[in-house]
């Protein structure tokens, strides 16, 4: 088994009609075995800026204070939020200064760009080489699954409430065909005005 799998996870970001949508799965687990089902793995950088963290459990604890210290500090030297495409520059950054001894950890960005509110994802491998597509973006031990959902519900221009839906769909059929990631689900849709969060119940085994 891959250090990777070790914990289980599953994250997916998607991209909607001037909204961006951000899920996570809620399982900790130590490879069959479930451990909590509260575990956080999507964490707000700004207020329309969200990064989800898979992988080894202490990397993603580690890598997402250490995020959230150089995104308190761009804001204290900058007098300005981070844009997502700033962020994922920061954690590219971040990941390939410890290339030798790498983080363990996936990241995926979301958010809405704070001047032009266009809506931006982003991923990561774990020595930071950044993907910026214009559909969707996975990450996790469900990634064939969330995949192959994704290229089948996913469709361009999404409503808010058409997003969620979809991703949604995505989420919850891909983990429940993966042992190591599910137990529910939560989703942040983020949009120009608000950003709305939901927890979605799944299979509980």
């Amino acid at each position: 088994m891959s250090i990777m799998d070790y914990n289980g996870s599953a994250v997916v970001a998607m991209i909607g009609k001037d909204c961006v949508a951000i899920a996570s799965d809620r399982r900790f687990g130590v490879q069959a075995q479930t451990v909590s089902t509260d575990f956080q793995k999507i964490f707000p950088m700004g207020d329309k800026v969200y990064v989800g963290l898979t992988g080894l459990a202490s990397d993603i604890i580690t890598v997402s204070q250490r995020l959230k210290f150089r995104s308190n500090i761009y804001k204290l030297k900058e007098h300005r939020e981070l844009s997502p495409k700033t962020l994922t520059a920061v954690i590219s950054n971040l990941l390939y200064e410890r290339r030798f001894g790498p983080y363990f950890c996936e990241p995926i960005v979301a958010g809405l760009d704070s001047v032009s509110g266009q809506p931006y994802i982003s991923g990561c491998d774990l020595i930071g080489c950044p993907v910026e597509p214009a559909d969707f973006v996975v990450a996790g031990t469900s990634t064939d699954q969330l995949f192959g959902m994704c290229e089948a519900v996913w469709k361009p221009d999404l409503s808010p409430e058409e997003l969620f839906e979809t991703i949604s769909q995505a989420l919850l059929s891909a983990v429940d065909r993966d042992a190591l990631a599910g137990w529910g689900g939560i989703v942040h849709v983020i949009e120009k005005n608000k950003v709305t969060t939901r927890t979605l119940k799944g299979r509980m085994d």
